[in-house]
């Protein structure tokens, strides 16, 4: 979608008609070129995102009206003995219905078109085994970047419920929200709080802008069309035969997914981004350079950052203090002591989560193995902080040697890359089994420069991949004490355009495109 060549010229069109029009009118443009882009990829899109934002802006000002309803009758009623505690009470349970209702309603979408077949398939797996079967076939319209404007929108909802912000009650302002285009595909998941600070109101043009909004447009597209599309092509042949590609090949396919996955998912989120940013609005950065991450809950508070904002403020923390888990852990009290009755809480909430970020990365087993997998390492790692305490009491010094930090770094890569087979291969078994074949056949199939040419690529491709790869490396490194785009703007006009104009003949003439390449979709606009 991004990089086809439609996409181009509506942006093209899009930037020119949105500094033409009075900046009154920028915000209704805006939403019009938003609902416009998602029709062009398909009309019956336009229902669902329709129905989640009308849906959820209605029940949003009725929590608003109930909130000042109990406020009025607070202030003119006469102060009767436990009318206000009571009455409190009837408001909340109001609030509660309808925000429950809606949320109820639009998850509830969300789970048909994305589970629905998956539910099924188990249902008839479960049903063969009594010789029966469930004669319905599902052919459900799954539109694009319905989790991404769902969530969204779920977390305005709850944000109005708990009074953290005011409901929105211009509806168009709303629609933009919910639907603003760059982020429709892939996210980030936008906090109402932040995203409406510089959606709204006018944007006069401004040129540093605008130019960095290009640079981080371009950068994308590098890394999507340079590295990520170009290793797609190698991954592709090492996944179709899993009888020849084992062994050491297993271990190569995590190592060029985990950079193929980081140059496809931040490509696009820096062109998201970078959209934005030369229309004036900015969006929250949804990476902080994770692969310099130390150990596996600090990399999944650097990778895809508000999704792991979202799950942990809207389902993490509502989960540990509900009712039910409040019950549970007094039962364990009683039986197993205060040690494990702390524990429950976060360890089902935790496995909670992880069930259901998995399942939100796709509707199969796989990626529930996946999710659960994440969540017991976790877990695990947690209860051994005490041991990783005493080692640095032992040895203070570790932590100021870089050799040791370059360890940990190293360690936490290769365990996020392992993990990831669950994304390479087909199913969760297979993956286990590669993963036990990459020891047992360690040695046993070759892996020579001949048979890296075989995987249909040539080695200019490869010395392409690998100069991308070290290029995005550097500038993260660069990145973690001032950003690459400020440093350009610091040089000279003619250095700085010239090496503008370089990227930009670069990502033209080195994008894996053209004749023995399918231009890849980014991978995270199926979700």
């Amino acid at each position: 979608m991004f990089v086809s060549y439609g996409f181009i010229g509506f942006l093209l069109l899009f930037f020119l008609l949105y500094y033409l029009v009075p900046e009154k009118f920028q915000t209704a443009f805006l939403l019009f070129a938003s609902l416009a882009f998602y029709g062009m990829i398909n009309l019956s899109y336009l229902c669902f995102i329709f129905s989640t934002a009308t849906t959820v802006y209605y029940a949003a000002i009725k929590l608003s009206a109930l909130d000042r309803e109990y406020e009025e009758a607070a202030r003119i009623r006469p102060q009767e003995p436990g009318w206000k505690k009571e009455y409190k009470k009837q408001v909340q349970g109001r609030k509660k219905a309808w925000m429950l209702s809606a949320l109820l309603l639009n998850l509830g979408v969300l789970a048909v078109v994305k589970y629905a077949s998956f539910a099924l398939g188990n249902i008839n797996l479960f049903l063969a085994v009594f010789h029966r079967r469930l004669d319905v076939e599902l052919n459900i319209l799954v539109p694009l970047g319905i989790s991404f404007f769902t969530f969204q929108a779920v977390g305005y909802l709850l944000d109005v419920y708990w009074n953290r912000i005011e409901a929105q009650t211009d509806y168009v302002k709303f629609f933009l929200f919910i639907s603003f285009f760059p982020q429709l595909a892939q996210g980030p998941i936008s906090r109402y709080a932040d995203l409406s600070k510089t959606l709204y109101g006018s944007h006069p043009f401004v040129w540093k802008q605008f130019s960095f909004g290009l640079e981080r447009i371009a950068w994308g597209y590098f890394k999507k069309l340079v590295v990520a599309d170009r290793l797609a092509v190698a991954l592709a042949a090492i996944t179709s035969d899993v009888e020849y590609y084992t062994g050491a090949w297993v271990f190569i396919a995590a190592m060029i997914w985990s950079v193929e996955l980081y140059a496809d998912f931040t490509g696009g989120i820096d062109i998201t981004i970078g959209i934005a940013e030369a229309c004036g609005i900015s969006l929250r950065e949804n990476f902080d350079r994770p692969y310099f991450s130390k150990n596996l809950a600090e990399f999944w508070r650097r990778w895809h950052i508000s999704m792991g904002s979202w799950f942990k403020d809207y389902v993490f923390y509502p989960l540990s203090i509900s009712h039910f888990l409040k019950s549970v852990t007094k039962q364990a009290k009683k039986r197993f002591g205060m040690p494990v009755a702390r524990r429950v809480s976060i360890y089902i909430s935790t496995i909670l989560v992880w069930l259901a970020t998995g399942l939100w990365h796709g509707a199969q087993w796989r990626y529930v193995a996946w999710g659960l997998a994440n969540g017991v390492i976790l877990l695990l790692s947690e209860e051994l902080k005490p041991l990783y305490q005493m080692f640095h009491k032992r040895f203070p010094k570790a932590e100021a040697m870089g050799g040791y930090q370059a360890f940990r770094m190293l360690r936490t890569f290769l365990l996020v890359s392992m993990l990831r087979l669950f994304d390479i291969y087909p199913t969760a078994g297979a993956a286990l089994m590669q993963f036990g074949q990459m020891f047992a056949k360690w040695s046993k199939t070759p892996v020579t420069a001949e048979e890296f040419l075989q995987l249909g690529l040539t080695g200019a491709d490869y010395l392409l991949a690998l100069l991308g790869t070290a290029l995005m490396f550097v500038v993260s490194v660069i990145g973690r004490k001032k950003n690459v785009r400020e440093i350009l703007a610091g040089q000279r006009y003619a250095v700085r355009y010239t090496a503008a104009v370089a990227f930009f003949f670069a990502v033209l003439l080195f994008g894996a495109y053209g004749t023995g390449y399918d231009v890849q979709q980014f991978i995270y606009n199926q979700f």
